[in-house]
């Protein structure tokens, strides 16, 4: 009945596996800058929250009696843990164990881990720091296999729960979707990576020479690719951003945000925001400027800062509720809709309607970019595939368009139908706003080109015909035949908001539930 030599055992496999990869490759990652998997759950977690599973999971070396002589465990840990008292699941691979390979770890235990995320319906947390597969292990395994794993619910994941991709070191092949594969993603300046393949196999296939960051870097993926949602200075900030996002989340698609409680004034009045937009229709002005006075003080939380930046996509609050927020950016390519900008906005939207959360609108659309290279590289194609998610989302939403809306970009303001033809178009406008379908001074600039050019003062027979044209686009020609719900100035638009918002959760929390779109 003594089982001391099983306990004993059961406490070596446990030491070795808080050991990792041994003291020499702790300090190699060390060196690297690096915080190790056990480490990075430490910063991430509440304290002591961690609970581990599959710990003893590895490969044990067995002498010719088959006793146990030494053990190797799994280079993934799993477990879950708590952030703010919520529970999530988190994989986080150790780097220190063959480089984190995903062909060298336990595969079952983290697939066992994103299955449970999606039994138990909860958030998923992926730290990634993998090298990717071997060629060494055709080796050990005799053979290979065809890839893939079979197990994996990875797509239908994100239709259930939240899941979070960070790059904390050079993710290849299966690290890159691991990281991509989530509503939100983030990688580490300089010290993270993110590519289908390594340079080794770049060089070999293409006789390209490159190094892993000009191959995968942080600027690659977060302002030309759009791979990788944000950027941070290091691992702390980035499980800075982490917290930040999953506290806008609600558990699962069954639940909606959780409310927080604020001392911000939900009819706070900014006289400022009255004459923030410029009289001169070609001076721009600074939108973020708008969201921090209209939003609770504090709550922004933007997402892609650095990818199609002429459309501004953030998480904020509003009284206390959790929202999501697009506004148009003049001061980047005028602030037109860009092959960037809408791939950015389909998947802000998707997102937003996955978890039941609102969406604002601020707008300010001159159109869809036109000219040779946006019609060559498809962007009118992104564009419908960015309108069709806004036609299929069945969140509430409301746009408050505060300067333009001309043309095809300036129609996706928001849903006209939406499912089953239920969408309100719930809209408002600032007095400084203008619509059509096309900007007045393009428009006279087509339709008047002889006249203008047989005018004595050609120049000043434009003004004239802009002047007559602007005053037949005054909103309030629109609000009078009720083809906008009201204009408001602009300070009132925080209390209008903050009034629509609670009616709009009113809605949402009849709406829990998997979202069914038609694939675009």
């Amino acid at each position: 009945m003594d089982w001391t030599p099983e306990l004993e055992e059961l406490r070596y496999r446990r030491e070795v596996a808080e050991g990792l990869g041994g003291p020499e490759s702790i300090a190699y990652q060390h060196s690297k800058g690096k915080l190790t998997a056990r480490e990075r759950i430490d910063l991430l977690f509440d304290k002591d929250s961690f609970r581990e599973l599959g710990k003893i999971a590895g490969k044990g070396k067995y002498n010719k009696d088959g006793d146990l002589e030494s053990f190797t465990p799994s280079n993934s840990i799993t477990g879950t843990g708590r952030i703010d008292g919520r529970k999530l699941i988190v994989t986080s691979d150790d780097f220190t164990i063959r480089a984190g390979s995903s062909e060298s770890a336990v595969s079952e235990k983290w697939v066992y881990a994103e299955r449970m995320a999606h039994e138990m319906e909860m958030p998923l947390i992926r730290l990634v720091d993998t090298a990717g597969g071997s060629v060494k292990d055709l080796e050990r395994l005799q053979g290979t296999k065809i890839p893939g794993y079979p197990m994996w619910s990875n797509i239908s994941l994100l239709g259930r729960v939240p899941v979070v991709g960070v790059a904390l070191g050079a993710c290849a092949g299966l690290g890159a979707v691991k990281v991509g594969l989530s509503h939100f993603s983030v990688m580490v300046k300089d010290m993270s990576q993110v590519f289908a393949a390594g340079p080794p196999v770049v060089k070999q296939g293409l006789n390209q020479d490159v190094t892993k960051e000009e191959l995968g870097g942080s600027y690659v993926h977060t302002r030309l690719s759009g791979v990788v949602n944000n950027e941070a200075v290091d691992e702390a900030d980035a499980f800075r951003q982490v917290r930040q996002f999953l506290s806008y989340m609600p558990r699962n698609v069954w639940e909606v945000p959780e409310r927080k409680i604020t001392d911000d004034d939900p009819w706070r009045v900014d006289q400022e925001l009255n004459s923030i937009i410029p009289k001169n229709r070609r001076k721009i002005y600074k939108p973020r400027k708008i969201l921090e006075t209209v939003f609770d003080k504090g709550s922004l939380f933007e997402i892609a800062r650095y990818f199609g930046g002429s459309t501004i996509t953030c998480l904020a609050r509003l009284n206390g509720y959790t929202v999501g927020v697009m506004a148009s950016d003049p001061i980047v390519m005028g602030g037109a809709m860009t092959l960037q900008s809408a791939r950015k906005m389909e998947r802000f939207v998707d997102l937003c309607d996955t978890f039941h959360i609102p969406i604002i609108n601020l707008v300010d659309q001159p159109g869809v970019m036109t000219g040779l290279e946006a019609e060559s590289n498809g962007t009118m194609a992104a564009a419908m595939r960015a309108i069709a998610a806004i036609e299929q989302a069945q969140t509430p939403w409301c746009s408050i368009i505060v300067r333009r809306a001309f043309g095809v970009g300036g129609g996706a303001h928001g849903p006209k139908q939406g499912p089953e033809g239920r969408s309100l178009n719930h809209r408002f406008a600032w007095p400084s706003a203008r619509w059509g379908s096309v900007p007045i001074e393009g428009g006279v600039a087509a339709a008047y080109k002889r006249e203008i050019a047989e005018s004595a003062n050609p120049d000043a027979r434009r003004e004239e015909l802009e002047g007559y044209y602007h005053k037949l686009a005054s909103p309030f020609r629109t609000a009078e035949k009720f083809g906008i719900v009201d204009i408001i100035e602009p300070c009132e638009t925080r209390a209008v908001l903050c009034d629509w918002v609670e009616d709009a959760y009113e809605l949402t929390t009849r709406q829990v539930g998997l979202r069914c779109r038609t694939m675009r």
